[in-house]
């Protein structure tokens, strides 16, 4: 038979991965805050039967918490990305192609067998999941990825189907259709969700039965292959490799405001150490950096500033980075001004292995290599060892603009230091 598409993802992933790691949280109502413990981002189960709002922000709806007796959790994104890579790898022997399509979800294809049932391997992916690493998952198939992303957002909706369910499996699917809102199918934004609902067309199915040329002087070729895809002809391949990034951001908001000059060169300087750690992992170089900061938005008298600078050979040496990157506060800064967030942005990418020397800026091969040793050791002594192992001068060492996190979590698999004891007598 014909191979089936399935969107495979992890329910309310934060918060599940809160309650893998500490299991007297399973059956509590949990969330988990945003940056600086700002809003809330993620919610188990239980919270969402209490009516608690996504996006809500923490100051608002504090009191409400504690009423109910609610679980507050900062965000842990060390804990959050290594469960991400053990999900991903605990799935790889159970199909034949995957797609990792964000920290939570993967798509996947596998071949439906002859008896056309996957309901044993469902249970038997959802099992061994949940058995290694505690995190409930939720299974749609189907024989195209919106589909098999609308049957996704069935199996976690309707609890008869115990987190899976089958498109093809469904004997009237229009039904499912119709009960799937225009705006909630994947790949269709704003715009376009509008201008169905101004043309009657309210739901997927309706969408899917439109008349393809007014849909393609629309939407044209994207249109017509999403059209395609909700009549079940598969238009999007899966991708098992990342694209190569264009760009690399790394910013943040300040648990307090910043005024002095100093401080804001240690923020920018610590965001060009987390986005050069990136930069190395994606085995790629940067030939441009920009810098940018900014007040809060709600302040008045806004400001916003950027500021850029060519390398003249491209790198992911910290140190190179660092030392264009740090004239370019003096550009951006401005006195009395309360700074509400910063970052960098490393543009113009390339593989490593593609390097482009300048005549007028000389790069041995040893000193290249030493850099790149140096740089290498660093990264493994504070992958083993913990962020901030070894660290830059130019970052400081206490500072306090730090992001607020004042409900986190263990990073018990990642750091060795967080890792549970257990005593036994």
């Amino acid at each position: 038979m014909a191979d089936v598409l399935a969107l495979i993802d992890a329910n309310n992933f934060y918060a599940s991965c809160e309650q893998a790691l500490e299991p007297s949280l399973i059956g509590r109502p949990v969330v988990v805050l945003s940056n600086n413990d700002g809003c809330v981002v993620s919610r188990s189960s239980e919270a969402r039967q209490l009516g608690i709002a996504m996006g809500k922000p923490y100051f608002q709806i504090a009191e409400q918490l504690a009423r109910h007796g609610v679980v507050v959790r900062s965000s842990n994104y060390a804990l959050y990305g290594d469960m991400s890579q053990r999900l991903m790898s605990s799935l790889e022997p159970f199909v034949a192609e995957l797609e990792v399509y964000s920290i939570d979800e993967a798509f996947a294809r596998l071949p439906r067998p002859r008896h056309g049932d996957l309901s044993r391997w469902a249970a038997e992916l959802r099992g061994r999941i949940r058995h290694n690493l505690g995190l409930p998952i939720a299974i749609g198939l189907a024989p195209s990825k919106v589909l098999a992303k609308l049957a996704n957002r069935i199996a976690k909706a309707d609890r008869r189907h115990a987190g899976v369910f089958d498109l093809n499996a469904a004997p009237h699917p229009d039904p499912w259709l119709e009960q799937t809102p225009v705006e909630e199918i994947w790949g269709v934004g704003r715009q376009l969700s509008r201008w169905c609902r101004l043309r009657g067309i309210a739901n997927a199915r309706q969408l899917r039965d439109m008349a393809s040329g007014e849909l393609r002087a629309k939407a044209g070729v994207v249109g017509l292959r999403l059209q395609l895809e909700l009549q079940g002809v598969s238009c999007l391949p899966l991708e098992e490799g990342p694209a190569a990034k264009r760009e690399t951001c790394v910013s943040r908001s300040f648990s307090r405001a910043i005024c002095v000059d100093d401080e804001l060169r240690q923020a920018v300087a610590s965001y060009v150490v987390r986005a050069a750690e990136k930069l190395r992992q994606q085995r790629q170089l940067c030939g441009r950096i920009s810098v940018f900061a900014r007040t809060s938005p709600f302040a008045p008298n806004f400001y916003s500033q950027a500021a850029s600078a060519v390398l003249p050979v491209a790198s992911h040496d910290t140190a190179v980075l660092l030392q264009a990157a740090l004239p370019l506060v003096a550009l951006i800064y401005k006195p009395h001004k309360r700074f509400a967030k910063a970052g960098v942005l490393l543009q113009e990418l390339q593989p490593e292995t593609q390097l482009q020397h300048h005549l007028l800026a000389p790069l041995p091969t040893e000193q290249q290599h030493k850099r790149e040793a140096l740089m290498q050791s660093i990264d493994q002594l504070n992958r083993r060892y913990g962020r901030g192992t070894v660290q830059w001068a130019a970052c400081g060492m206490t500072p306090s603009w730090m992001m607020r996190r004042e409900q986190l979590s263990r990073a018990a698999t990642t750091r060795l230091g967080d890792l549970p004891i257990v005593w036994a007598r």
